[in-house]
């Protein structure tokens, strides 16, 4: 040991700090393996999944002979073939890996042809004979709510008495709006690749954000238990919540093949057949019943939402369950009924998308304070202001949470200050008013998104975390990563606790064989789950390091410090490698486990009631827009964000994740439309038909800022907050600029007919409806 310098420098890639993303080089240069870039073993067979081309039918007859006597065919595989239970749904037992008598969407999966190559596969697979015996089909969701075809229950949250503050308030109004769904477009499709192992064993490589579902399904579909099935992945190319349920059918097909051939199987789906066949993000329709007193300050409110789930229920419960809570957005709403239908279409079952619901839920209430501004002839901004919750009253949601971690007043006012919003407004105000064909909108918008798996349960995490003789960490935990940065950031916690740079941490790939009945990386909770888990299996070398210390050098516990990459004992000092070893020698266990469970959250969903999120994130944004009159054509030319972090884990994947968060809400909103023809099948099934935002799409003048006064209130991974979510909600300003500017051809006197996304053809269409009412 040394003597002990002073000395002030910290460790690299210490928390709070802006660390490069652990896997950015290889994005950059290619060299980034995923699923599909993992050499392929001798004898791989790829696979072709054969769908339906009716939305809803009888299959009278299946004959797949032709298909197996086709040239290079190792194996053909429909419901027959299944040994265990055919289902790879994540609740209700209701999405079959095969259709059995009944097709119920165009896309569903009825048989799948394994051979060499996937242009045999899929050849052959055009040689089945179907018959197919033509049933009633539902595909809207207005068609589902007439016929009351529904998976699962309606579900009701109530707060007051909506209906008597309704009948008293001096003003009233009500409305109905579509929100469209949005497709992943994860750059990676769905893929998954199986290798057999000893004692019918299988290893599953699947691109996935739930590896222990995947595990389970996997497990069902061949009739095994979990541990004879083995998931693994290093990183997906983007999920967004499209790979949480719904790679098992991926993945338990290609494990059907391995069981039934011995050969390594892989199920890559192109990007055709991978948007016709997953989920989206649901689509809504909602209807609001709204009173509010002179100042726009709500008195009551109504809602009713109705949601495309599909034809299962995959996890659409807890997603509208979602949008309920965030009905209220930053809103106080005193006197609330919020009912929701969750309905049954012939159509792809909708899935889990990047808020959950909420965005949903949202859109609607911002476009009531939209619709009380214009009948008030106040700023929207002002009527938000209104009615935003407060911090010692006014706090209690819908649900019967109280509001204990409110920052959304503070926030706003200094967005609305930062971005000259007030003067912005003016001077829009003074260009519409001069009759120009473009006209130009802005908005200011909250966000408000709860933390935590709405199902309790879910809210757990496991780590291990291995320490070397050399002083080198070994990392592992169960969350995944998609490109968000989360395996940079729990490094970032296990290299603070031990006070290392970040190099001397190993990441490793996902894995069920070393943490268990994880959760999936979704709900905002990545690094709050796995952080903390992380934070733990480190803490508990840690203390065996502190206690062989003790016991070695005879110092009392206050004595040691631990400081950037050594370990201060008494008077002396030796690297931390030097300790780890030294306890090696000495028989200390450098391995443990770590676990995190999140305290102080319930849900009661019989009755309504509960706290079923640990905290909420908050931000605000300002978006400036301008369209053209005459073709709906339109542009974002100025967006100021100011998010909470909390103390951020790391300023610039959290700005990364701000930035990208709000181009995909801006996409969803806008552009991005999904469109199914009469017989059921989805025609914007590709890159040329479904338009995501480009480069050239992100407005110019772009301004982002992580809230330097975030902390979190609750006892969080160093005070941090989530980030995956809520900035996609930042978007919704976007949504309600395009408002504003449209609602300016009817002299800001009249709400326009606006759906979402508000394409350029909804525009236009907007803008003829608003002239036609303003001249009758």
């Amino acid at each position: 040991m040394t003597s002990a310098p002073a000395t002030n420098e910290n460790i690299r890639g210490a928390v709070h700090t802006s660390s490069i993303h652990d896997s950015s080089h290889k994005h950059v240069a290619g060299t980034a393996v995923y699923i599909d870039d993992i050499p392929e073993l001798p004898g791989t067979l790829q696979v072709y999944i054969a769908m339906s081309t009716r939305p809803h039918a009888r299959l009278a007859s299946l004959d797949l002979a032709p298909v197996r006597s086709a040239p290079g065919v190792a194996c053909v595989l429909s419901a027959a073939d299944v040994p265990g239970i055919n289902d790879a749904s994540p609740v209700m037992g209701d999405d079959p890996v095969f259709a059995e008598t009944e097709v119920c969407y165009v896309g569903q999966s009825i048989f799948a042809v394994a051979a060499p190559s996937i242009d045999e596969a899929r050849a052959a697979a055009g040689l089945a004979v179907i018959e197919y015996e033509d049933l009633e089909a539902y595909l809207t969701v207005d068609e589902a709510l007439a016929a009351k075809s529904f998976v699962l229950p309606q579900m009701k949250m109530k707060l007051g008495d909506a209906a008597q503050a309704l009948e008293t308030a001096p003003n009233r109004h009500s409305g109905r709006m579509r929100i469209g769904g949005q497709d992943h477009f994860y750059l990676e499709g769905q893929v998954a690749y199986a290798v057999p192992g000893e004692d019918a064993d299988v290893h599953v490589y699947s691109s996935t954000q739930h590896p222990s579902e995947v595990q389970h399904n996997v497990a069902k579909v061949l009739g095994v238990p979990d541990h004879a099935v083995t998931v693994e992945l290093r990183r997906m190319g983007g999920g967004f919540g499209g790979k949480e349920s719904q790679p098992a059918l991926m993945a338990a097909i290609a494990a059907l093949v391995v069981r039934n051939t011995g050969r390594p199987a892989k199920v890559r789906l192109d990007r055709d057949d991978d948007m016709e066949m997953t989920g989206k993000r649901h689509d809504f329709v909602i209807e609001h019943d709204v009173a509010y007193d002179d100042d726009g300050v709500i008195q009551g409110i109504e809602f009713m939402q109705a949601a495309r789930c599909g034809m299962s229920a995959d996890l659409s419960g807890a997603i509208c369950d979602r949008a309920m809570f965030h009905s209220d957005n930053c809103y106080y709403l005193q006197n609330a009924t919020i009912t929701s239908h969750r309905c049954k279409t012939h159509t792809v079952s909708n899935t889990a998308f990047r808020g959950f619901g909420g965005p949903q839920g949202m859109v609607a209430i911002e476009r009531v304070m939209d619709e009380i501004a214009l009948q008030t002839g106040r700023d929207p901004l002002d009527v938000r202001k209104a009615n935003l919750y407060g911090t010692g009253d006014r706090n209690v949601t819908p649900y019967h949470m109280t509001v204990e971690d409110n920052v959304a007043p503070e926030l706003i006012e200094e967005l609305e200050t930062s971005s000259n919003y007030r003067a912005r407004r003016a001077t829009i105000r003074e260009y519409n008013a001069a009759g120009n064909i473009l006209k130009k909108g802005i908005a200011l918008t909250p966000v408000k998104f709860g933390i935590s798996f709405t199902n309790t349960f879910l809210n757990q995490a496991g780590a291990l975390v291995h320490v070397y003789k050399d002083g080198s960490v070994h990392l592992n935990h169960g969350g995944t990563e998609m490109g968000q940065g989360l395996f940079v950031k729990v490094a970032q916690v296990v290299a603070q606790e031990f006070q290392i740079d970040i190099e001397r941490v190993k990441i490793t790939s996902t894995t069920t064989a070393k943490v268990p009945n994880t959760s999936a990386t979704a709900a905002s909770s990545g690094s709050d789950l796995n952080g903390m888990a992380a934070q733990a299996a480190a803490r508990t070398i840690k203390e065996r390091l502190i206690q062989h210390a003790i016991d070695a050098h005879n110092v009392p516990r206050e004595q040691i410090v631990f400081l950037p990459n050594r370990v201060r004992i008494g008077n002396e000092e030796m690297s931390f490698a030097d300790l780890v070893n030294e306890a090696y020698m000495a028989r200390v266990s450098l391995s443990a486990t770590g676990f995190y469970k999140t305290p102080k959250i319930h849900w009661d969903p019989m009755t309504g009631r509960g706290r079923p999120f640990y905290y909420f994130a908050y931000g605000a944004a300002v978006s400036e827009v301008i369209v053209d009159t005459l073709t709906g054509e339109n542009r974002v030319t100025r967006v100021d964000i100011l998010h909470d972090a909390g103390q951020s884990l790391n300023p610039a994947i959290d700005l990364g994740q701000i930035e990208g968060g709000f181009i995909q809400g801006m996409g969803w909103l806008t552009t991005e439309e999904l469109w199914w023809n009469d017989a059921g099948r989805l025609m914007t099934h590709a890159p040329s038909t479904y338009k995501i935002p480009a480069c050239s799409d992100r407005p110019d003048d772009f301004r982002i800022a992580i809230w330097d006064k975030g902390r979190n209130v609750e006892d969080t991974i160093y005070r941090s907050k989530a980030i995956g979510e809520p900035p996609l909600m930042l978007a919704i300003s976007v949504l309600s600029a395009l408002t504003d500017a449209v609602a300016s051809v009817g002299g800001y006197k009249l709400l326009p007919d606006l759906d979402a996304p508000a394409t350029p053809e909804r525009l236009l269409a907007a803008i003829s409806g608003l002239k036609a009412r303003a001249a009758s």
